[in-house]
């Protein structure tokens, strides 16, 4: 599973790139960004699918280190957000619920 391969990227005609990846993330970040979908298909008006909030959520924040202009110090990292905290064990299967209970305040 640690092959690196190059993702393709496809050109598209609105002159921006396409990129496809695989992601392993927490169900944690999985529940985010399902509120992240939900909120911008309330201000787009329209369904949002979970591919489209990632990609709404890489262009809000801002550019990386590696892309600044050179001569530009990369800003400090932050510490990771207090909102997010680590799970306490427990069985694989209740890890998605859990997650979920904690981001929306019922845990």
């Amino acid at each position: 599973m640690n092959d690196r391969v190059t993702p393709p990227i496809h050109a598209l005609p609105d002159g921006e790139a396409e990129v496809a990846v695989v992601l392993r993330l927490p169900w944690e970040d999985v529940a985010r960004l399902g509120q992240d979908a939900g909120r911008l298909a309330l201000q787009m008006q329209r369904p949002v699918t979970l591919d489209e909030a990632v990609s709404h959520r890489l262009r809000s924040s801002r550019p990386a280190a590696h892309a600044k202009p050179a001569g530009e110090q990369p800003a400090a990292v932050a510490a990771p957000s207090a909102s997010v905290s680590s799970l306490p064990p427990r069985p694989a299967a209740d890890q998605p619920r859990q997650a979920i209970e904690r981001i929306n305040g019922s845990a």
